[in-house]
């Protein structure tokens, strides 16, 4: 038996050892991982978690073997219920639960007044509960709550035990009740900051967060616990803050935290925190600082830094750095264990959409200037370029000046141990830093300064993309080419050449412009619900005066939003607007009368019809058109619920008309963006199929 139980204690160290809590979620009541709580089979044998718990079992088991004392169906040797106590609590943290049950049961039976009866009780009812028979374990342990003369320590283990039931039941409430009834002694004292952690996650949930704050608050004063409870019941008291709490003393408890030396393992977490503070104050730049500090500790948890990079790419999107923003979710779908979780899938969906987002503000941003340079005069245009040709001439000088000063330094450290000093860096290349500086130099000579990208020898990738045009791109380029030839990257006419003059390009330029922006418009509407971006990008659609096609939309997606804003001023402008000059419209019908619209089934331009006649130019395989037809009805019907079947109808003739891969990226969107719809439903399903093909 002595032996038995220095093995038994063994494993319960090694499962403290290993098990580790993940404070971003209810903490579980007891602090163990169980594997597979469905009830296992009679006789079914499941992996220990520990060899010492397998040693203790056997120890318990010969104890009985060799010196019971069973005369006259009365057990003699007062230390065979010991035995059997010890060979449940080893099959209990074996997750062996039925034989676990078997031998408490045995116990209570043979023993009844045996000095561990009570302990027996409460190890059954645990059993009880993990085997899903939570009403059997609350019956026997409120019978158990009722002895008299009962132990604190036994009375404060029903208690958590009853919590545990209850909280298996999803009984909120109960749970709360009798995790305060537990806390009222504290005989086991981690087991106590662990229940009143608890009931500060609890509260929390239930929107208490006064009585959230209290429950931390004991947690961070108590005595002889571990220290884990006490700094993450700091941390839990942070995340209770809003706008209103006094954030100046959040700042300031944050930054006593992390000059303290024992915190050094928890700077992960406390430089988040900080970084949140710094968000609901409005410095995102400062919270970005600590973002990127708690990335950079130690000691670094993957959850954690799903969480940080997740925050990062929010901070990034809101400063419209998309490409930098796209970076950070990125990094989150790489780490990340939980794919399938609510918010890793709307990490996913945001960084599907942020796709959208980089194409088309990237084509905003270049058909704008494109367009500015084009209306300029001759005369401006020389300015224009001449001034980025002397940006450019004293950029590069500046550059040259930094690379000799590297190649300088680099030469002198070379020699620093006297005339022929031997380079330990070795033979090859990029092991010499002035060889390397020269080659740098040579490069830019050849071809200026590149980006590190695919296809960095093409100094104009981002040449608008656009499918009408996709014929006459090799001549245009060719055309191109030959009036640059004889100038240089420092000549002006090398640019001025470049921008285009034909009324019939520019105007294409400029409905690809459009485009772009109503489609960002309609992206950050709908998919990120950032409202001020689409107002932004709206109106200034507007201010271009597009055509009709997207000038109508764009009024009606302004008067949405604007509602969405609780503007009501500039929603009933719009309103008014579309009223008064387009009252046949299919937008004024939904403002005014949408009852009047339903009822219009046999309109040759409703939803309906437009998708009959769309889905026959794809049954005839005419899917560019198909394509093309799709986009001007998911902008003409913006709101419809036809939208979902338009974008299905998409994705099945890119997939056509593209291949497999561009079929799966546009199944995803759908997937993403409808997931509640009967189009997003199917999408998912031929996805997959699609991936499980080799």
């Amino acid at each position: 038996m002595y032996n038995g139980r220095l093995a038994f204690e063994d494993g319960v160290k090694e499962l403290e050892q290993n098990y580790s809590d993940n404070f971003w979620e209810i903490l579980p009541i007891e602090p163990i991982t169980i594997e597979e709580q469905l009830m296992p089979t009679i006789g079914e044998e499941q992996k220990n978690t520990s060899k010492s718990f397998e040693r203790a079992e056997e120890k318990a088991v010969k104890a009985v073997q060799k010196h019971s004392m069973n005369i006259g169906g009365k057990e003699r040797n007062s230390q065979i219920d010991e035995a059997f106590f010890l060979l449940g609590q080893s099959r209990y943290y074996s997750q062996r639960f039925v034989p676990a049950l078997e031998a408490f049961n045995y116990i209570i039976q043979k023993y009844p007044d045996a000095s561990l009866i009570n302990e027996t009780i409460y190890w059954k009812a645990k059993t009880e509960i993990r085997l899903r028979n939570q009403e059997q374990a609350i019956e026997e342990l409120k019978k158990l709550l009722k002895r008299r003369k009962l132990p604190n320590a036994i009375r404060e283990k029903a208690n958590t035990a009853l919590a545990m039931a209850y909280y298996s039941l999803d009984s909120v409430q109960h749970t709360i009740d009798y995790l305060k009834s537990a806390t009222r002694t504290s005989e086991n004292k981690a087991q106590t900051a662990r229940n009143l952690f608890i009931l500060g996650q609890l509260y929390r949930n239930e929107e208490k967060v006064d009585s959230s704050n209290f429950a931390f608050y004991r947690v961070a004063k108590m005595k002889n616990i571990p220290y884990k409870y006490k700094i993450n019941a700091e941390l839990e008291k942070v995340k209770n803050i809003n706008e209103k709490s006094n954030l100046a003393a959040v700042e300031k408890k944050l930054n006593k935290l992390i000059r303290n030396r024992d915190n050094r393992p928890y700077l992960e977490q406390i430089y988040y925190h900080l970084g949140n503070v710094f968000r609901l104050k409005d410095k995102d730049s400062i919270a970005a600082m600590n973002f990127k500090k708690s990335l950079r500790t130690k000691v670094s948890t993957p959850f954690q830094k799903e969480l940080t990079y997740e925050k990062l790419g929010d901070i990034y999107f809101d400063e419209s750095k998309y490409m930098l923003s796209g970076a950070y979710y990125d990094s989150v779908l790489d780490i990340t264990k939980h794919p399938k979780s609510k918010r890793v899938r709307r990490v996913k969906r945001e960084r599907k959409n942020l796709d959208n987002v980089i194409k088309y503000e990237e084509i905003a941003h270049r058909n704008d200037s494109i367009l500015y340079v084009a209306g300029l005069t001759p005369i401006e245009q020389q300015k224009y370029y001449q001034k980025y040709i002397d940006e450019l001439k004293k950029k590069e000088e500046e550059e040259k000046q930094k690379q000799l000063n590297a190649n300088l330094y680099a030469f002198g450290s070379s020699n620093s141990n006297g005339i022929g000093a031997k380079n330990k860096g070795g033979k090859w290349y990029f092991y010499n830093a002035q060889t390397v500086g020269f080659g740098k130099q040579e490069f830019k000579k050849s071809w200026g300064n590149r980006p590190l990208e695919d296809n960095w020898r093409l100094s104009d990738k981002s040449i608008i993309k656009q499918v009408e045009v996709e014929e006459t791109e090799a001549g245009l380029n060719a055309e191109l080419d030959e009036k640059k030839k004889g100038f240089s990257k420092y000549d002006v006419n090398f640019y001025v050449f470049q921008v285009p003059v034909f009324q019939s390009e520019l105007d294409s330029i400029k409905e690809l412009r459009d485009d772009a922006y109503y489609n960002l418009g309609l992206i950050y509407k709908e998919n990120f619900r950032k409202y001020p971006q689409t107002v932004n990008k709206l109106e200034k659609l507007l201010d271009y005066k597009p055509k009709q096609m997207l000038e109508l939309p764009a009024k009606y997606n302004l008067y949405k939003t604007y509602l969405l804003l609780n503007d009501e001023e500039n929603a009933e402008k719009y309103k008014k607007d579309i009223v008064e000059h387009y009252p046949d419209s299919r937008y004024a019908l939904i403002i005014t009368n949408p009852e009047q619209l339903l009822a219009r089934e046999d309109d040759e331009s409703s939803p309906e019809n437009v998708y009959k006649r769309v889905f026959v130019k794809y049954k005839s395989k005419l899917y560019k058109e198909t394509i093309s037809d799709c986009n001007s009805a998911i902008g003409q019907f913006a709101d419809m619920p036809l939208i979902p079947k338009f974008e299905l109808l998409k994705a099945y003739a890119i997939g056509k008309k593209q291949g497999k891969k561009d079929f799966i990226k546009a199944l995803e969107f759908v997937a993403l963006n409808y997931p509640n719809t009967e189009e997003g439903q199917k999408a998912s399903e031929v996805m997959k199929i699609l991936k499980d093909k080799k």
